[in-house]
């Protein structure tokens, strides 16, 4: 298998995103950060109820966000059967704040869902914004990846 597995899951409304278009992407966003192949990624479309959630288990923050991440790779390598294919780790987002965002930003869901995406992506690679110049280094990926002209 030479390939990405990118497996997306709606458990929020998702009407008016598409959701095969945000599969591609995350396999460009993959491909363009030499992520070795097979690679697997999860990909979660929630509402802020969940996001809320999952922030305050595991980031013990009691709010909801727009992204989280939450990779599989921190630390030593998990033993894995021989032949399986290394999961990335998950990205979760709330489609209420994304939309929200949206209309903040006067963009369409789709593309602040997609800038989402990508951010979370990179998250779960490694990348932070903590420090500005951490901060730059990021958006300069999201940049090429997404092309220039999509941020807020």
């Amino acid at each position: 298998m030479t390939t990405y597995i990118i497996e997306l899951q709606a458990e929020a409304d998702a009407t008016g995103i598409d959701e095969i278009a945000l599969e591609r992407l995350a396999a460009h966003a993959l491909e363009a950060e030499h992520v070795g192949r097979p690679a697997e990624l999860s990909i979660l479309l929630a509402d802020d109820a969940v996001v809320r959630e999952l922030n305050c288990s595991y980031r013990g923050a009691d709010a909801a966000t727009d992204v989280l991440s939450f990779a599989q790779r921190e630390g030593d390598d998990f033993a894995r059967p021989d032949g399986a294919v290394p999961h990335l780790g998950d990205v979760v987002i709330s489609l209420d704040t994304a939309r929200r965002q949206a209309a903040e930003y006067a963009q369409a869901p789709q593309d602040e869902v997609a800038h989402l995406l990508v951010h979370g992506i990179l998250h779960l690679l490694g990348y932070d914004h903590e420090r500005s110049d951490d901060e730059r280094a990021m958006r300069a990926r999201e940049d090429a990846i997404l092309g220039a002209g999509h941020h807020h």
